[in-house]
């Protein structure tokens, strides 16, 4: 196995166990146990333990991005979309479907308590924000320079959809009865639909039933 392997079955090992069991249950020998290698050649990698933790929370960042975005948000789409549906696409992803991704949420989630508390995890968590906005945002710029989104202010419409994506996300991930994945995405797609100029229903994925017409 190669260095990069190794580094790479470490940080795996350890974002598990804080998915599991919490940042704070979180030791080097533990995770060391986890990867099956001593716990010297962790420490041959990560000096300290909150170099690991902010290793493996930059990993699972970075796998997320990359499965949702590629390596430009902005420019690589699926074949025909529209950037309408490429944000159609990144609303879908960014949200917890209680399967795939569910493990990546729990991680956020952990980060947020340890941060909030740890004055020492906040730098992580904002490079981790910058990082996550800025993939939204790229998106938004393209679909402007294309002539499909009409804002003067794509960055403030990023700033919205983070904060709707971590407001309802939450409320998804708790398995709260009013806030399904989809009411969530029908939500989002209803605020930043007049913020970019496009139709709601351009920012619901294609095969999202239309919501049931009010009877009297």
């Amino acid at each position: 196995m190669s260095a990069e392997q190794t580094r790479a079955r470490i940080l795996e090992a350890a974002c598990e166990l804080i998915s599991e069991e919490g940042i704070d249950e979180v030791r080097i020998a533990r995770v060391a146990t986890r990867a099956r290698v001593s716990t010297s050649l962790v420490h041959h990698y990560f000096s300290t333990r909150e170099e690991l933790l902010t290793g493996a929370l930059m990993l699972s960042f970075d796998l997320a991005a990359e499965e949702r975005f590629g390596s430009d948000a902005g420019r690589v789409r699926l074949d025909g979309s529209t950037h309408a549906e490429a944000l159609a696409l990144a609303i879908e992803q960014c949200l917890p479907d209680l399967g795939a991704n569910e493990h990546e949420w729990v991680l956020w989630v952990e980060l947020w308590l340890r941060a909030a508390r740890d004055p020492e995890l906040r730098p992580v968590s904002a490079q981790l924000y910058e990082r996550y906005r800025g993939w939204l945002l790229s998106v938004m710029e393209a679909g402007v320079e294309a002539g499909e989104f009409r804002t003067d202010y794509p960055e403030r419409v990023a700033d919205l959809a983070v904060g709707l994506f971590d407001g309802l996300g939450l409320r998804v991930l708790l398995r709260d009865p009013g806030m399904d994945t989809h009411r969530a995405r029908q939500v989002i797609a209803a605020a930043l639909a007049p913020e970019l100029g496009v139709q709601t229903r351009e920012l619901m994925p294609a095969a999202t039933p239309p919501e049931p017409t009010a009877t009297r």
